[in-house]
């Protein structure tokens, strides 16, 4: 399996010819080259993890490819078919197991409504908790999608999850909100926190690969 990091909160995976795109938003490059996905992941409702000009490109070339995702978004994206997934469920889509944990998106303030989040664990190997710091329990995790820089966070915050997570591997996300030097103090910060646990970072980004 092949992960590729797209801007801010997009990936790719890519497993036996076969696509599973995850969280395409308003700060991902309009996406290209969408054929053979069988599966797209939104973790939660806000438009920097999906809009429906890029579901639309998804769903052009591949018009009954399941979006799975939380109820918030199916409330959101009215005119789409969403496919509500609650924590719990496990989903088989082409090559990939997707097993969903956690439920709300962390607080950004008080005055903002807390919508609903799903984590995604993809083939035992790769977690990605959305906007927030669930721990999917019981889980070794191989590869981690850690959060750079968000309205909802703050580093130390980042840094104890990967702390308490201990992923063999990781790399940052969400950080198109950030600086060049924003960006590289956050992979520093990260980079320490995986290393505590004997896991090697990857600086990711837009375009890279990693084989999983």
């Amino acid at each position: 399996m092949r992960l590729t990091k797209f801007e801010h909160a997009a990936l790719l995976l890519e497993d036996s010819g076969k696509k599973l795109y995850l969280d395409p938003g308003s700060f991902t490059s309009p996406l290209t080259d969408t054929a053979g996905t069988v599966a797209v992941v939104i973790t939660h409702e806000h438009a920097d993890h999906w809009t429906p000009e890029q579901l639309g490109r998804v769903l052009d070339l591949n018009p009954d490819v399941p979006i799975y995702a939380p109820e918030g978004v199916a409330a959101a994206a009215k005119d789409l078919d969403i496919t509500v997934v609650h924590a719990g469920d496990t989903v088989e889509a082409g090559p990939f197991t997707l097993r969903f944990f956690g439920g709300k998106h962390a607080v950004i303030h008080s005055s903002i409504p807390v919508v609903d989040n799903l984590g995604v664990l993809i083939n035992d190997q790769l977690y990605y908790a959305g906007d927030s710091y669930t721990i999917p329990e019981g889980v070794d995790v191989d590869v981690l999608a850690v959060p750079a820089g968000a309205p909802w966070m703050k580093i130390a915050e980042s840094i104890d999850y990967v702390l308490a997570v201990k992923p063999k591997r990781s790399f940052p996300t969400h950080e198109m909100v950030l600086a060049r030097a924003g960006k590289d103090m956050a992979n520093g910060r990260i980079k320490w926190a995986t290393e505590q646990g004997g896991g090697e970072f990857f600086p990711l980004e837009p375009g890279d690969s990693l084989d999983l």
